[in-house]
């Protein structure tokens, strides 16, 4: 990977990496939400031949919460240990053990910067205990502003102050998870569309799919794999049609510039 070296300058460009993972480049600076680059995490295979790999190193990570497939501390060895990382409220210490310094933990509502941009935690409503022992963080969104504002939702269920996260570009929302089933605290396709009725953004990415499934689940993925992005859509045109709803294979990239359409 090249060292910190941010591609296309200003604007904004999403790269799917698969699950939570995505490359956020927006204003010169590179943000990384909640690296999974392994192949295998606990009793989960990734669906891809091949681990998903990093162009640049990030400018700054961003975890959601504590989960395994959220928080990789591997994944996080191979991107480096001088990069910052940006965490719930009970997070820092866990991180800072497991040898990384430059960690900072955000309240909802609070911001840091990260070159040209401002980052600001947001609720989620999630649960934050790390199996199999602990311990408990909070979980956060966050919202990237620069010349476009980004919404990643880490993993929440629908929360009403949605309504309050202001003009938003692009909405990086989830809408499944790595298994047949969700439980308590997740959005599936249909909350989703639910949350975009709320955020009104310019443009959703679902993310959360298609990347992760328990080992010996066989031919039954495919169903969880691939369908969960599409009823999201399908749900979308109908609760928030003027949302447009672009679906991203993992390795894709949605480009916007930095100067708002007329």
């Amino acid at each position: 990977m090249e060292a910190h070296a941010t591609p296309g300058g200003s604007g904004l460009r999403v790269r799917f990496l698969g699950h939570a993972t995505l490359a956020v480049s927006l204003d010169g600076v590179t943000l990384l939400t909640d690296p999974l680059l392994r192949r295998r995490v606990v009793h989960l295979r990734h669906h891809a031949l091949e681990a998903p790999t990093l162009r640049h190193t990030p400018d700054a990570v961003l975890i959601s919460h504590i989960h395994q497939d959220h928080l990789d501390f591997p994944s996080l060895k191979r991107i480096g240990r001088d990069v910052p990382v940006i965490v719930p409220p009970g997070a820092g210490r866990l991180l800072r053990r497991r040898g990384f310094p430059h960690t900072q933990e955000l309240e909802a509502g609070e911001v840091t910067r990260v070159g040209e941009v401002e980052v600001t935690a947001t609720p989620a409503r999630h649960h934050g205990w790390r199996p199999p022992f602990g311990p408990t963080a909070q979980c956060n969104g966050f919202v990237v502003a620069g010349s476009r504002r980004v919404y990643f939702a880490g993993d929440t269920d629908l929360f009403p102050e949605m309504l309050d996260l202001g003009p938003i570009d692009v909405a990086l929302l989830p809408v499944w998870g790595w298994g047949p089933t969700l439980g308590a605290g997740h959005l599936d396709p249909r909350s989703a569309a639910e949350a975009l009725a709320l955020i009104r953004p310019r443009i959703a990415v679902p993310i959360h799919w298609g990347a992760l499934f328990p080992l010996g689940l066989g031919r039954w993925r495919h169903h969880f794999l691939t369908r969960p992005p599409l009823r999201f859509a399908a749900y979308a045109r109908r609760r928030a049609p003027d949302v447009d709803v672009r679906v991203l294979q993992p390795g894709e990239t949605l480009f916007m510039p930095a100067d708002p359409s007329p």
